[in-house]
């Protein structure tokens, strides 16, 4: 089987190895040429691919051509630039999708299409993003150009928030103060998780369904955020307890049906 990773970025690298080591033969995509012998030494056919609102600049009908399996992971930027037309790139792509044949999608999406409440709602798989910013209309607005898309078999993967050893959170948090929605529960998942059910996604032939994917521990964020600040001797960060808190709590209902166990604590 061949899998075609569009962005091999922090997740889409170890995820693309983890594929290669499992026996796939896998095409993975970088915006960075300086990347491409990166990815080749592993194993994974290297492909430089931009995306624009108004086209794509590389060869994107190589990158799919017989491939069975696309996974798109590729970061919508929306924080830094809210004006960004991320629905606009991933509109560009269907054409070249449909073209090549490939009806098994896997595309990564997060929870923030889920609207923070400060009754902390609960949201499984069956609820219906709510998600009123920017970034998480144009989210939904990627999840359903392709749901909807008769030509394909796509799975939605909402991550939480992703986190590992070398990334955390709390490293950017320390010394801040000020923070607001101190009594917000925590929806995190480490990536080592991430890359496992990906891959069990894959395995399992798990298309044409939607996965909610935060660990089902939620401790409060000031709280969380306190005892990670501990454990790496840095200076927690300071939430101002006053303030009303706005927050959810993402239930992972579908991953337990498929038989997926959490093996890293958050």
């Amino acid at each position: 089987m061949q899998i075609s990773i569009l962005g091999c970025g922090w997740l889409g690298f170890p995820l693309a190895k983890k594929l290669v080591e499992d026996g796939y033969s896998v095409k993975g995509s970088t915006t960075t040429a300086s990347k491409m012998q990166e990815l080749s030494s592993e194993g994974i056919t290297p492909y430089k691919l931009e995306l624009y609102d108004n086209g794509v600049q590389g060869d994107m009908s190589s990158f799919l051509s017989n491939s069975d399996v696309l996974i798109i992971d590729i970061p919508p930027g929306l924080r830094r630039n809210p004006e960004a037309d991320f629905t606009g790139k991933i509109t560009n792509i269907i054409s070249f999708i449909e073209k090549s044949g490939i009806q098994k999608l896997i595309f990564v999406s997060s929870t923030s299409v889920f609207e923070d409440q400060e009754s902390f709602p609960e949201y499984t798989e069956e609820s219906k993003p709510n998600g009123t910013s920017a970034a998480a209309k144009q989210l939904i607005a990627c999840e359903n150009l392709l749901i909807d898309n008769p030509n394909f078999d796509v799975t939605i993967v909402r991550f939480g928030g992703l986190i590992s050893k070398d990334r955390h959170p709390v490293t950017i948090l320390s010394n801040k103060s000020g923070l607001k929605n101190a009594d917000a529960p925590a929806n995190l998942i480490q990536r080592e998780d991430c890359i496992q059910l990906l891959s069990k996604i894959i395995k399992n032939d798990e298309f044409g369904t939607v996965f909610n994917a935060a660990h089902p521990e939620h401790p409060k964020k000031s709280e969380y955020y306190a005892k990670e600040a501990k454990s790496r001797n840095i200076k927690a960060p300071e939430y101002d307890q006053n303030r009303p808190s706005k927050g959810k709590i993402i239930s992972s209902n579908n991953l337990a049906e498929i038989g997926f166990e959490f093996k890293y604590q958050i």
